[in-house]
């Protein structure tokens, strides 16, 4: 059984700036988060109307995961997903309420409700890399280095994942910040809380 495991490639989104692998891949003067995330996934050069569908929080989400897993070729059972924040999808229950009590609207808002729920940018995520395996989001006080490292080491040791792509990705209004880092038998980074917590904080401020 494989008792070792490393940190494969990682994307940390905050401050108008993204980061792979500590290597600045884009960086914006947008202090309104629509307008960044509009503006990165432009510079990025993805394809996917659907994003701009999306809420803020599956934007976020999405744009640091499709940095870690470009690229990459799935097969079925091979990504799990293990993502959490604090705040959960409040700042989308809060675009919510408000279309509830807009007079001028007969009923609320259906785009919007679709996404009153954190994970569902995990299944976002999982349609466009076509990723089939177990995926979970889960709500901490503040990011969680060494639950993040005890249960995407649990998922590959019991065989239920060859790798897990973890993120912390919190988002309330244009505050925002994802960390993202993909889990692997292969890799020079241990996955290891010190070393997580050593990416995690990498250009915070």
């Amino acid at each position: 059984m494989k008792e070792q495991f490393y940190i494969k490639h990682y994307c940390t989104i905050r401050n108008r700036q993204i980061l792979v692998n500590d290597r600045e891949v884009f960086t914006s003067e947008d202090a309104v988060f629509l307008d960044f995330s509009k503006a990165a996934y432009r510079h990025i050069g993805l394809s996917y109307p659907k994003f701009f569908k999306m809420d803020n929080l599956s934007k976020l989400a999405f744009l640091a995961a499709d940095l870690v897993l470009k690229d990459y070729k799935s097969e079925e059972n091979e990504v799990a997903l293990v993502f959490a924040n604090a705040s959960s999808s409040l700042d989308t229950d809060i675009n919510y309420q408000k279309s509830i009590s807009n007079k001028a609207e007969y009923y609320p808002s259906p785009a919007v409700f679709v996404y009153t729920l954190p994970n569902i940018c995990l299944g976002e995520i999982s349609i466009k890399h076509k990723l089939y395996s177990e995926n979970s989001f889960f709500v901490f006080e503040s990011f969680n280095p060494s639950f993040f490292k005890g249960y995407a080491e649990i998922l590959m040791k019991t065989g239920k994942a060859k790798e897990v792509l973890c993120g912390w990705v919190e988002l309330i209004g244009n505050t925002y910040e994802a960390f993202v880092y993909l889990v692997s038998e292969q890799g020079q980074t241990l996955h290891t809380e010190e070393n997580i917590k050593k990416i995690y904080r990498n250009g915070r401020t």
